[in-house]
């Protein structure tokens, strides 16, 4: 898991396969992103959150900038826009071998940072 750096801010990124027959829907939906599921994330503290794209792989990047991680995923998870914002999506998704049970995204170790 990624930890905080010196200034408090954890750095986490991610890694899922898109689906090739999903992909223009899944870049259809992130075109035009949910107010409600912005706005969850910002209420959960994640800021610069970006997702890009590389030989069908999804490669996600944000900042978690709270106290405590679990708690505001908690949240974010039990939230009924984000759960139907996932409906739409997660099918568009393919896990990777290895990511834990109850994941969606396989989180990425860091090996370094600049600050």
């Amino acid at each position: 898991m990624n930890e905080s750096t010196s200034d408090g801010v954890r750095r986490i990124a991610s890694v899922i396969r898109v689906r090739p027959e999903k992909l223009e829907e899944y870049k259809r939906l992130h075109a035009d992103p949910w107010p409600g599921v912005l706005d969850r994330l910002r209420a959960c503290n994640i800021a610069n959150y970006s997702i890009f794209l590389h030989e069908g792989l999804l490669f996600s990047y944000f900042e978690y900038r709270g106290v405590d991680f679990d708690a505001d995923m908690a949240r974010m998870s039990q939230d009924p826009i984000t759960q139907e914002w996932w409906k739409l999506t997660d099918p568009c998704q393919e896990r990777l071998p290895g990511t834990p049970e109850g994941r969606q995204w396989t989180e990425i170790p860091s090996i370094f940072f600049l600050e």
